[in-house]
């Protein structure tokens, strides 16, 4: 008996293991573009119950990567996985009320899965659920609950969240008006990128909100914001950016130029 029982505990170890090997083949796959060997790799594994396998290849037919975009086929491999509590799936599901793919849009279905998920921390349904908040969708308007979700997501670093945060501080709005707390959070933000955090900073230094009127770094935000914006507000951070170099001097416009390129060579860790 013993020996049989041996030998199922070694069969059952080898399973997993080569289970195992198949998971990290399909997420080598996917990191290095191969979305056909991925999907292939992830769908008997999804098929026997692995929750990780069943998000990954939900996300596969979600934006049509190793197969024919498929929200049905999504959805399906979404709901596999959230039951077994996965925090991707649930989230995605999440996105997929929100913006109606494959079903039709459904607030009150995205604020389950993202509440759901936000409660074991997950910053980006932390930050979707502060946004619907503010915005009233599905929900009252409420500032305070979206201040309090937004400052969980911004405290665990996500950008978004740092942005928005910092609105509200710089808007009143659900808060008392507090250009020191708004400053501190589009720092965090512009320091990881997020253009609109950036132009927000140079919108304080254009008018001197919270810190000394500084028109070189005003344009040097403008510019670094426009940069990467390519809708209606990076036309208006570029706009702004006109204004105050009408009110610099040549050489000062050269200043905030360099500036502006050192701020961007250094991935935005040496502003001025």
């Amino acid at each position: 008996m013993r020996r049989v029982f041996f030998a199922v505990i070694m069969v059952l170890v080898c399973a997993t293991v080569a289970a195992a090997d198949s998971y990290d083949d399909a997420v080598s796959a996917l990191l290095h573009g191969d979305h056909t060997r991925a999907v292939r790799l992830f769908r008997p594994l999804a098929e026997q119950g692995l929750a990780s396998a069943q998000s990954h290849l939900g996300e596969m037919y979600r934006t049509g990567e190793g197969v024919p975009q498929d929200y049905q086929e999504a959805l399906m491999w979404y709901r596999k996985a959230a039951e077994q509590g996965d925090a991707w799936a649930q989230y995605n599901l999440g996105l997929m009320y929100y913006f109606g793919q494959g079903i039709p849009q459904d607030y009150q279905g995205a604020l389950k899965w993202y509440r759901q998920v936000a409660k074991r921390g997950f910053a980006r349904a932390q930050y979707n659920l502060g946004l619907m908040y503010y915005e009233g969708k599905g929900v009252s308007q409420d500032y305070q609950e979206a201040l309090m979700y937004y400052r969980a997501a911004a405290e665990q670093g996500f950008a978004s969240a740092q942005g928005s945060l910092g609105l509200m501080y710089h808007e009143g709005n659900g808060v008392s008006q507090d250009y020191q707390e708004a400053l501190k959070w589009y720092r965090k933000a512009a320091k990881q990128g997020l253009p609109q955090a950036q132009s927000n900073l140079g919108v304080m230094y254009d008018l001197g909100q919270g810190v000394p009127q500084d028109y070189i770094r005003a344009h040097m935000w403008y510019t670094v914001a426009a940069a990467a914006l390519s809708d209606e507000n990076g036309k208006i951070a570029r706009q702004y950016r006109d204004v105050a170099a009408s009110r610099l001097t040549a050489v000062e416009i050269r200043k905030a130029w360099a500036m502006a390129r050192r701020c961007q060579k250094t991935k935005f860790k040496q502003c001025g």
